[in-house]
This record gives structure tokens, C-alpha cells and sequence, in this order.
């Protein structure tokens, strides 16, 4: 309502029917008074004590927001409104009984209670709807959201089959895998384990929104594993993750698509080996790599990386920070409490 431009209007039109609903109630006998005055301070009162009621609701937005803190929101506002209300209206009263019309001293402390409690019968009406407004319209705001996220969970789920559960990624494991069968059985055997728990974390967690550190570093040593038998010496890992930092929460399988974007964009060989350095501390998790850009690199989409940005703004208002300094590529992820 604070934003609608013609709550003036509104504002006028009450304080107009408010003088007239208190010259039917109480008759002001006084042949100095003027009901044009009279009318006049109902709507400068209707007015200063609406936009301040206005004016509060604006600061409980800021201090007690409704989707965190509706209950006390409404303990604190209720009072608060009320309150101003009465004081505004006992002085305005006070300035109308000095300046404008001298009230009847048999009748002024009838008048004054009528006008206070008429006053804030208006404004319980106006903060009932005021704060029925404001519920609704969060609580319409919160089912988009819950909408929004559904279907960037949705996006999320299907870009990390995308990113493992495709021909390439496949057929690159079951090279390796074939070749290890005639080379070294007791690696394949290790390989087959680390491959199967890479999908059983899939499975596990294709419907969680957080995961544990922990948990996502776990499956990281498992698929950092598969990328290491396969690229051996031209790929190394530096992990560096604070024990206390552990238990911290982050979206599943968001340094996977990390790593994934890191190898499909840059050179990999004896010459060009690329590095991939993980480590967590002080609320956040950082994973760089050096850039050595593929000559015939695809064109990039960026969903991935867009992807993790989406998911995290659901969840905090920390940001997912990106640095490329042309010699190395870093992302920062916040690292979120249970």
C-alpha cells in the first residue's frame, strides 16, 4: 500500500468520513468552530498517523523480516503502531484545543477518549490489512521461489547426469578399465571399486540439496582416482581442507562439475601437466587450477559454473566468486552451516 501513489486519496476520503462519523457521534457545540478546520485536522491526523504506521512497516521490513521472523514481527509491529497512533493523535488534539478551537472543559475528556479510540479502531483496520498485504504477498513470493529452486534443482540433477552419465565419460573409464585388465589386475579391481562408488554417491544424492563437506570430499578422492589412473602423471591434485571446516555444507557435486570444466578446457600432457589445488578454510572453499587453454577448445557454455551460482543464491547472499588472471582459474564457494 506504501507504494500505491494514490493512498493520498484514500487518506483524504477517511479523515472525512472520520470527522463526520464524530460530528454525528458528539456534537461540538461551540459557535467557534469551524467543521471545515474541524474536517481539515481529521485528515492532516489520518494522514501523519497512516504514513507513520506506513513508515514502521517499512522498518520491520529491514528488522523483522517476514520470512524469518513473522511471529515477532507481528508482537512488535502490532504495539508499536498502535502506540504511535495514540500519541499522535493525543497531540494533534492537544494542538487543535490550543490553536483552532478551544474544546468545552466539560467535554474534553469525552472528545479526546472518543477520538483516540476512534483513531485507533481506523488504524487496527489499516494495520490488519497492511499486515495481511504483507503476509500474502511474501508468502506468494515464497511459493516462486520454492518453484524457482524446484526447477533449478531439476536443471542441476540433470547437468550432473549430463557431466558423468554420458558415452564419453563412459567409454573414457571403460578404455582405461580394459587396458588395466591385461596390465594390472589389482588396479583394475581398485578402479572398479572407486568407479562404483563415484555412482553410488550420484545415487545417494541426485535429490539432496546440501551435502556435507565431508561426504563431497569423499566421492572427490574416489573420482580424482579415476582421473588419475586415466592422465597418470600429467594430472595432480593438491587438497588442503581444515578438519574444523568438515561438517560446512555445500551443493553435491559442485566441485565435480569444477574439476570437469578444468579438464575439458585446458591442455593436458607430459609437457602441460595441469594442477587442480582444493582447500577449505575460513567459511569458504576455493579450487583453482593453471590455464593452458585447449587451441581446439569447444565453445563453452558456462552452465555449469552458472549452475553452482543459481543453486547457491537459494542459500546465502555470499557470493560464488570467479578470478581469471590469465595464468590461473579460480573459484571461491561459501561454505554454509547445517
Amino acid at each position: 500500500m506504501r507504494n500505491n501513489p494514490k493512498r493520498f486519496i484514500y487518506m483524504v476520503l477517511v479523515g472525512i468520513g472520520i470527522s463526520l462519523l464524530l460530528d454525528s457521534i458528539m456534537p461540538f457545540q461551540n459557535p467557534n468552530y469551524n467543521r471545515f478546520y474541524g474536517m481539515l485536522m481529521s485528515i492532516i491526523i489520518t494522514i501523519t498517523v497512516w504514513e507513520g504506521v506506513l513508515r514502521i512497516d517499512s522498518w520491520m521490513n529491514i528488522k523483522y523480516p517476514w520470512q524469518s521472523k513473522s511471529m515477532k514481527r507481528v508482537l512488535i509491529q502490532s504495539p508499536v503502531s498502535i502506540l504511535y497512533s495514540a500519541l499522535v493523535i493525543y497531540f494533534m488534539m492537544l494542538v487543535f484545543n490550543r490553536i483552532i478551537c478551544k474544546l468545552p472543559s466539560q467535554n474534553q475528556g469525552t472528545l479526546l477518549s472518543v477520538c483516540i479510540v476512534v483513531g485507533l479502531l481506523v488504524t487496527s483496520i489499516l494495520l490488519a490489512i497492511e499486515i495481511s498485504m504483507q503476509f500474502f504477498y511474501n508468502w506468494k513470493n515464497s511459493l516462486l521461489e520454492i518453484e524457482k529452486h524446484k526447477t533449478e534443482t531439476a536443471q542441476a540433477q540433470l547437468q550432473n547426469l549430463k557431466n558423468q552419465i554420458n558415452p564419453h565419460f563412459l567409454f573414457n573409464n571403460l578404455s582405461v578399465l580394459s587396458s588395466l585388465v591385461y596390465k594390472d589386475q589389482d588396479k583394475a579391481v581398485d578402479f572398479i571399486n572407486q568407479l562404483s562408488k563415484v555412482y553410488r554417491y550420484l545415487l545417494d544424492n541426485r535429490n539432496s540439496e546440501l551435502v556435507t563437506l565431508e561426504n563431497e570430499m569423499t566421492f572427490i578422492h574416489s573420482y580424482t582416482y579415476l582421473l588419475k589412473i586415466r592422465f597418470d602423471k600429467n594430472i595432480l591434485f593438491n587438497i588442503d581442507i581444515e578438519p574444523t571446516m568438515q561438517q560446512r555444507l555445500i551443493p553435491p557435486m559442485s566441485l565435480q562439475m569444477l574439476i570437469e570444466n578444468a579438464i575439458k578446457h585446458n591442455e593436458i600432457s607430459n609437457e602441460l601437466p595441469l594442477t587442480i589445488s582444493i582447500s577449505a578454510a575460513k567459511e569458504v572453499l576455493s579450487i583453482s587450477n593453471n590455464l593452458q587453454l585447449r587451441s581446439n577448445a569447444e565453445p563453452s557454455s558456462k552452465t555449469g559454473l552458472q549452475n553452482i551460482i543459481d543453486r547457491y543464491q537459494y542459500f546465502t547472499t555470499n557470493e560464488v566468486k570467479v578470478i581469471n588472471d590469465e595464468k590461473t582459474f579460480n573459484v571461491t564457494l561459501p561454505l554454509l552451516h547445517p
